[in-house]
């Protein structure tokens, strides 16, 4: 098992990681009769596709020997209606001062492109990825 979910009530839900016993709630987002209190479903997915792209990086960079300690993503998420489903993920990647060859480069950003998220998702989800250095 890989997590627990449990319905809350009010349009919530507590996801409870089934290894560590981390806690994670989602709310419904405000446009869609919730409260945006926490993050939405489709909030997570998006954000999944950051942190697994920043992480296979890391994977990469740890290989490469590729400092890139301190690296940041900002993600967007676009929905659409009728269907109701995220048709867009952008991820800007804001690496930190320091100098990159254009091998280092490639590697991560190849790697970015490649990790299991992004592989996942629909062909339909746009994906936009940007690399500021």
């Amino acid at each position: 098992m890989t997590a627990e979910l449990i319905y809350k009530g009010e349009l919530r839900t507590e996801m409870k990681h089934h290894l560590s016993g981390n806690i994670v709630v989602t709310d419904a987002p405000p446009d869609n009769q919730g409260k945006g209190e926490a993050f939405s479903p489709t909030d997570i997915v998006a954000a999944a596709t950051g942190s697994c792209a920043l992480t296979v990086m890391g994977i990469a960079a740890r290989t490469h020997q590729i400092d890139m300690d301190g690296t940041r993503v900002e993600v967007l998420k676009v929905m659409m209606n009728n269907p109701r489903k995220i048709s867009e993920i952008h991820l800007d990647f804001y690496f930190p001062s320091k100098s990159y060859s254009d091998k280092e480069k490639s590697i991560l950003e190849n790697t970015a492109r490649t990790c299991p998220v992004i592989l996942s998702l629909h062909d339909d989800v746009k994906k936009v990825l940007r690399f500021h250095y």
